[in-house]
């Protein structure tokens, strides 16, 4: 395929030398664009925009059509697998994602089958390889699944939860089935994104959205694990490229040496912990993704820029910097404001070069 234009992102996961500071945002292609919500509202719902290649293809490219950001990432939704392994996905107004039949017993578990990428979720792969096509090697398209952990959150639960009564309950109660689910989710997530990375992915993500949830022995045995064994079976080089891989969990800053030690290339963190502390206590094992709450986004420009240089210049003149924001972006977010946080991220990543 077409080589890359701009490969900041991939240098910097790899910690290499770049001429500035990296940037992409999580949720990048989303509701705080007007056009976005336009496309949804062709698609007629939120999974069927999803599964026509088509659209999210328009809806990947749509951010880099306003900012000059050093990366897409598929539009795509975390549960995708979960709703290709039958649980009955649906949108309720008002209330997010819900499953038609969580996940409450053994025997539900046990009858689980791992989706084939190639049939039951083509349309992901489908997509991969049209907006691979279609960016024409502007820059490296990001691939992406939730972690198991955070997957089975929602599939035991029937959809979001505050207080976990039935995922925690069954790690607590039945660990032995909640491992089985997280062993077939393992599996279901290491085919799904080699699956985007024959597709045409050059970078992937793993989104550990719940896993801060966990108390730290059951993190590592019940999340981390997980995402271990993903790393270790994923495709790191496919057609002579380095295809690197962050983890990034909601939450983790207290295992931030755990996480940096699974394997992957790089770490995301969310707006919890200084990045100039994760950095003193990772060191050079990888490379760091974030981490600029996104609130301030809802300041005005000066602010933007000044929180924008303050992690800039946390992390120092140093390979191995993406920025990012420390979770999605809110979708009441002024676009003008995101047009800001770009320039001011490679005006300032310029500068640390410098010194």
């Amino acid at each position: 395929m077409t080589p890359l234009k701009n490969d900041r992102l991939i240098r910097a996961l790899l910690r290499q030398p770049t001429d500035t500071t990296p940037l992409w945002i999580m949720r990048q292609a989303g509701r705080y664009l007007p056009e976005y919500r336009e496309t949804r509202a062709q698609a007629g719902s939120f999974l069927d925009l999803c599964k026509n290649k088509e659209l999210a293809c328009e809806v990947t490219l749509q951010p880099l059509r306003r900012f000059e950001l050093d990366a897409a990432i598929l539009f795509s939704d975390i549960l995708t697998i979960p709703d290709a392994m039958g649980l009955g996905l649906y949108f309720a107004e008002g209330e997010g994602p819900r499953f038609e039949r969580p996940l409450r017993s053994a025997a539900q578990i046990d009858a689980l089958g791992v989706p084939d990428p190639a049939d039951d979720l083509r349309y992901v792969t489908d997509a991969v390889s049209l907006i691979r096509r279609e960016l024409d090697g502007q820059v490296p398209l990001i691939g992406f699944s939730g972690s198991p952990w955070t997957l089975s959150t929602y599939m035991v639960e029937g959809g979001s939860s505050k207080e976990y009564r039935f995922v925690k309950g069954m790690l607590f109660r039945e660990p032995a089935t909640l491992h089985r689910l997280l062993d077939k989710l393992a599996q279901a997530v290491t085919h799904y994104l080699n699956a985007q990375i024959e597709a045409g992915a050059q970078a992937v993500m793993v989104f550990d959205t719940w896993g801060g949830v966990l108390a730290p022995t059951a993190y590592r045995e019940f999340s981390l694990e997980y995402m271990r064994r993903i790393v270790d079976g994923l495709h790191r080089e496919y057609e002579g490229q380095t295809i690197p891989v962050t983890l990034f969990t909601k939450g983790g800053g207290m295992w931030l040496e755990d996480i940096a030690d699974s394997g992957c290339n790089a770490v995301g963190l969310d707006w919890t912990v200084d990045i100039d502390a994760a950095r003193a206590r990772i060191g050079d094992r990888v490379a760091l993704q974030g981490n600029l709450d996104p609130c301030v986004l809802y300041a005005d420009p000066a602010t933007v820029r000044e929180r924008a240089r303050d992690i800039i210049e946390r992390f120092g003149n140093h390979p191995g910097h993406v920025f990012n924001l420390g979770h999605g972006i809110h979708q009441s977010i002024d676009p003008e404001n995101v047009k800001v946080l770009v320039d001011a991220v490679h005006e300032f990543g310029r500068d640390i070069r410098k010194i």
